[in-house]
């Protein structure tokens, strides 16, 4: 699990908490890549690896049939090129 996660790794179990989560960090990133100027202190983790590590571990914490249908691992994927290997 994410070291970004640790804090809040009790409430995983609340299925809506996760979903709001993710949207939040889905929302962060697309702040950093624009008017945010890729500035960390932007970003929930306040790390971009460890941002997009803990988007991928909420991703994958929802079962096939249960994962969000506005967010999908290839665009977290996406996200990380764009953040992490720039």
């Amino acid at each position: 699990m994410a070291k970004a996660l640790t804090n809040v790794r009790h409430l995983l179990g609340d299925e809506k908490f996760r979903y709001q989560l993710l949207s939040r960090m889905q929302s962060d990133c697309k702040f950093y890549l624009g008017y945010g100027n890729r500035h960390a202190k932007y970003l929930w983790a306040l790390d971009e690896k460890e941002h997009i590590e803990a988007m991928k571990e909420l991703y994958n914490s929802f079962d096939d049939d249960k994962k969000p249908e506005w967010i999908s691992m290839e665009e977290i994927e996406e996200y990380e090129k764009q953040m992490v290997a720039a």
